[in-house]
């Protein structure tokens, strides 16, 4: 939680000031910091995106010496007294980067690039290799001793719960209340997940029912949740990732403590019954020039204002498909801070949340997009155009918006990466193009957004329902039907638009769809065109999804535009194999104490 305490930190050598509560990334904002690091292949501008793990953007070199830590996520470094951060993969500086010159090589490096190039002469790789191991990564690695301590911990429990939003505190209520010893664990450092996102006095303040209900079953929830942990057989452990789903319900978690002599611990956990109730990741829209500092998922900004207190300046345009960055909207005019304008690809909405803003008056163009943005070190203006029926061109004449903050949402994404690693089968549903969890393999049970749930009263049926179910195997049961009070939300239908319309697909056209990677749609039309037929082939040919963030926010998007160019449905495309870490483990928290003289104990014999 924010406090009004001061801290200071260092960004790239300059001093700024964050608050207690702070992550790297709010403080950053808080300061009008918007660049924060460059591209992998073209040096590009860019900024933050998001407010977690999925952000493949602002990696930083976390302090130096022998304590530095690379390709660390500014969105999950709590703020502390000291911290000096740098950005990575640039020189001289980010501001000016040398590098920055293969943007203007661009057409020299399509994708596959790497494979055609560097085959020939053979004579002449011992050259190419000095130069390719040059480029290749993004932070440095440490060069002396880490005079940190980590540590292995094992843990036995009925019922772990993987996950602190409303739907993981909801199970570990009625978990707990059947007297099971439940394991919570949560990422970031406060439980609540959504509601973390909506500000609760204001809500009140303006009278807007649904976030005051939302919030308050939350606090609720948060409130018993914390008065009973570390008593009636439930822990929570929070600033911890759950990154693996081993055989026969064998977990593997990874805990950053404030601790001098400890740096991090290696949750070994072994659970009868899994949880999981990891949430959903809002997905990015693929348009010219998408990848501007000052280009927001609509959510995260929404957590920014409404967690971290960090308030937006200049115009603010929103792009959506969906009814949910109405949210963003409506927050922003009940605290009186102007929007420019919504943009809105869909022809018509007749949401609850759209209705809403059209009686606040706010400024709407339906079915409209953002074409292309403008700006070089940060976005300053918008094209936007009107389409035609089958979203396949534009028509009329385009219009200009000036825009220092452009927030997007093209939909959501289920967190599925600790269910398909349990070697669970996904099914797609086309009715918002989501892949969801469908056939387990171990005892696991998912809910909530992960589950592809997303009304706030629909997940708490669900919960309880397969709570029910999942207690009986334990010879439990469960009282009375305490469900959490709630309104729900009408949300009409997503359009779905994976490229934005654009003649422009083999011309100088930056529609990026990997931002870490720095895919784009002409890559992905590459590979189809170069004869690539398999998603995985694909994703190999592209390096779509292989950065350090997994594809969090581009694999859809790159399934949906193989999918529109090949003319294939999504389901017959499959996905690629979800891999663990679910996200990225220092070596150092991986071995534990079995370092130096522990690294391999000889034992003798008497």
């Amino acid at each position: 939680m924010i406090t009004d305490k001061k801290i200071s930190f260092k960004f790239d050598g300059k001093k700024f000031f964050g608050f207690e509560g702070d992550t790297l990334a709010s403080a950053l904002i808080r300061n009008g910091v918007f660049l924060v690091g460059r591209s992998f292949k073209y040096h590009r501008p860019r900024g933050i995106i998001s407010a977690g793990s999925e952000e493949p953007n602002a990696i930083v070199q976390l302090e130096s010496g022998n304590i530095t830590e690379p390709n660390v996520r500014a969105t999950e470094i709590e703020l502390y007294d000291g911290l000096n951060a740098s950005s990575q993969n640039n020189w001289p500086n980010v501001n000016f980067d040398f590098g920055s010159i293969n943007d203007f090589l661009s057409s020299f490096f399509p994708a596959g690039f790497y494979y055609k190039t560097f085959m020939w002469p053979p004579k002449f790789w011992e050259k190419y290799e000095y130069f390719i191991r040059k480029a290749a990564g993004l932070g440095k690695s440490p060069k002396e001793d880490d005079p940190d301590k980590y540590e292995h911990f094992h843990y036995h429990c009925d019922v772990l719960i993987v996950g602190g939003g409303l739907s993981g505190l909801y199970a570990a209520k009625l978990a707990t209340k059947a007297n099971l010893k439940v394991l919570l664990v949560e990422q970031s450092s406060e439980l609540g997940g959504e509601k973390l996102n909506v500000d609760y006095v204001q809500s009140a303040l303006q009278g807007s029912v649904d976030n005051v209900l939302e919030t308050s079953v939350g606090i609720s929830l948060v409130n018993e949740l914390e008065n009973l942990n570390n008593s009636n057989n439930l822990k929570i452990i929070k600033n911890t990732t759950l990154f693996a789903y081993m055989h026969n319900n064998y977990l593997l978690a990874c805990q950053k403590i404030k601790n001098k002599n400890i740096r991090q611990i290696i949750w070994k956990i072994r659970a009868r019954k899994v949880v999981l109730a990891t949430g959903s990741i809002e997905r990015f829209l693929t348009f010219e020039n998408n990848d501007r500092p000052g280009i927001m998922l609509a959510n995260s900004v929404r957590k920014y204002f409404n967690h971290f207190k960090v308030k937006p300046r200049g115009n603010i345009v929103i792009f959506t498909n969906n009814d949910s960055a109405y949210k963003t909207a409506i927050d922003f005019y009940l605290n009186k801070i102007p929007i420019k304008a919504i943009v809105d690809v869909r022809k018509e909405s007749k949401g609850d949340l759209v209705r809403k803003a059209k009686n606040f008056g706010l400024k709407i163009y339906f079915n409209h997009g953002v074409i292309n943005t403008k700006g070089r070190k940060k976005i300053n203006s918008v094209i936007i155009s009107e389409f035609d029926e089958k979203l396949k061109n534009t028509i009329g004449k385009s219009k200009k918006l000036s825009c220092d903050l452009l927030c997007v949402s093209g939909g959501w994404t289920p967190t599925v990466h600790l269910f398909s690693q349990s070697r669970g089968k996904l099914i797609f549903r086309e009715s918002d193009a989501t892949f969801i969890p469908d056939i387990s393999f171990q005892e696991e049970i998912s809910i909530g957004a992960c589950n592809g749930t997303f009304e706030l009263d629909d997940i708490f049926e669900e919960t309880f329902n397969k709570m029910k179910k999942l207690l009986s195997e334990f010879g439990k049961e469960i009282q009375d039907k305490n469900r959490e009070g709630v309104n729900k939300i009408f949300q009409d239908k997503i359009k779905h638009l994976w490229v934005v319309p654009s003649n422009k697909y083999f011309g100088k056209t930056k529609m990026f769809v990997d931002f870490q990677n720095d895919v784009t749609a002409k890559d992905i039309k590459l590979a189809l065109k170069e004869g690539y037929r398999s998603i995985e082939h694909v994703k190999r040919y592209t390096t779509t999804g292989m950065a350090t963030d997994q594809g969090k926010t581009s694999n859809i998007n790159a399934l949906g535009i193989i999918s529109q160019f090949s003319n294939k449905q999504i389901h017959e495309l499959g996905t690629t194999t979800y891999r663990l870490p679910y996200t990225p483990v220092t070596f150092g928290a991986l071995a534990g104490r079995h370092v130096k003289e522990f690294f391999d104990v000889e034992r003798t014999t008497p």
